[in-house]
């Protein structure tokens, strides 16, 4: 038979690193250490007091069966009573909290609970792909709203059309917003949640990376209302657990049982054993705010060694990623293509591969703002290497292309 994919696997593309990828083969091969600022997975170890606890619950879950789909009692009431101590909320963790397997499979499926085909979810770009592709998946059409310099990074909801608005079933904030690293002002945080309630739509919120901050400390959209509003949370950045897959979904209880009901049909639910171990994340700030600390070191050596080396300041608010202007004249893939030379043999992601066309968009295609004027720098690297890139920026110094 003729293997034929489906218009949804048709509709997601070619990769887009792959001429990254080759080059990156090329330098190893020739000798050359480079340093990966391209993908966002913390190298960092899981913390000892979370490893500890996931070897005993291994042990005294060794016949523990499968877990509940929606999660032990244990781990939600955990994630409950974290949310009390860092939001002032008080949420049900019988009702208004469901486990995840981290975020990912939860941005990608929440669609599968709320969208019929031709519905439009509105997400930001650039911004997470299961947004998108969760969308497209259950057969909805995406509409992107640019998140670029001159709207101060933040949706621009006067922008999206009416009859967008009204055709829409979602709509998708990031707090703080990858990789952007902007914190969503409380006051724009009620008027999102506004503007969502006048078009009678879903607002989903991503905030797995709340507890990466350096400026400004995140609030939650559920501070300020739950109605008609899920918010997703991860252990993998603030913990370091992104091997571990552990999350959850918290926020309008008749929202969360729709949710439960698709995820009862999709997976079986996380290991009983990591969820112990989540628990224990939950209940212990001192490694995250050792891991901010270290975070907000790394952001501050690279982004001082970007300035010298003719790179605008920008320095993130929060989250994992420096969102790194290009010096004037300088498109995002120059740039890119300049730092893995040699002397420099740093690998960052060019800001356009990362976002997709303002407004609807059928299939995806690289471009939306003005993010080819970006590249993308995760600050996942040991601070060893950190500094290692530093110097070998040193060597370097940009000019724009017409001088």
């Amino acid at each position: 038979m003729a293997i034929v994919p489906s218009k949804r696997v048709q509709k997601l593309g070619t990769y887009a690193f792959a001429e990254l990828d080759a080059i990156v083969a090329r330098l190893r091969a020739s000798g050359v250490d480079p340093i990966d600022f391209g993908v966002g997975d913390p190298t960092v170890p899981t913390p000892p007091i979370i490893r500890a606890a996931c070897v005993r619950a291994i042990e005294e879950r060794r016949a523990s069966g499968y877990p509940s789909y929606r999660g032990g009692e244990a781990f939600r009431t955990a994630a409950a009573r974290w949310m009390e101590r860092r939001f002032g909320l008080s949420i049900d963790p019988d009702t208004e909290i469901t486990a995840t397997i981290g975020s990912k499979e939860a941005v990608f499926n929440v669609h599968e609970g709320f969208v019929d085909g031709g519905d439009v979810v509105i997400s930001p770009t650039p911004g997470y792909p299961p947004y998108a592709r969760g969308a497209t998946f259950a057969e909805g059409r995406n509409y992107f709203y640019p998140l670029c310099e001159s709207n101060e990074f933040l949706p621009d909801l006067d922008s999206i059309p009416t009859d967008v608005a009204r055709k829409a079933k979602i709509f998708w904030i990031c707090q703080p917003f990858v990789p952007t690293g902007k914190v969503i002002p409380g006051r724009r945080l009620d008027a999102i949640a506004a503007f969502c309630r006048h078009h009678d739509l879903l607002l989903c919120s991503d905030e797995a990376y709340s507890e990466i901050w350096f400026d400004r400390r995140p609030q939650s959209v559920l501070e300020h209302t739950r109605r008609g509003v899920l918010a997703f949370f991860s252990l993998s950045k603030r913990s370091a657990m992104t091997g571990y897959r552990c999350g959850w979904v918290a926020g309008d209880r008749d929202a969360i049982e729709v949710f439960q009901k698709v995820k009862t049909n999709i997976d079986s639910g996380t290991p009983s054993f990591i969820q112990d171990a989540a628990a224990v994340a939950l209940g212990d700030e001192a490694h995250v705010e050792a891991l901010r600390a270290d975070y907000g070191s790394k952001r501050d050596i690279l982004v001082k060694a970007l300035t010298k080396a003719g790179f605008p300041e920008c320095a993130p608010e929060a989250g994992l990623f420096v969102w790194q202007k290009t010096p004037e004249g300088l498109s995002d893939l120059e740039v890119a293509r300049r730092l893995l030379e040699p002397d420099q043999a740093l690998i960052v992601s060019p800001g356009s591969w990362l976002a997709e066309p303002a407004g609807i968009s059928e299939r995806g295609a690289h471009g939306g703002g003005d993010a080819d004027r970006y590249v993308r720098l995760a600050l996942v690297p040991p601070i060893d290497r950190i500094l290692e890139a530093s110097e070998r920026l040193s060597r370097l110094r940009f000019r724009a292309a017409s001088a």
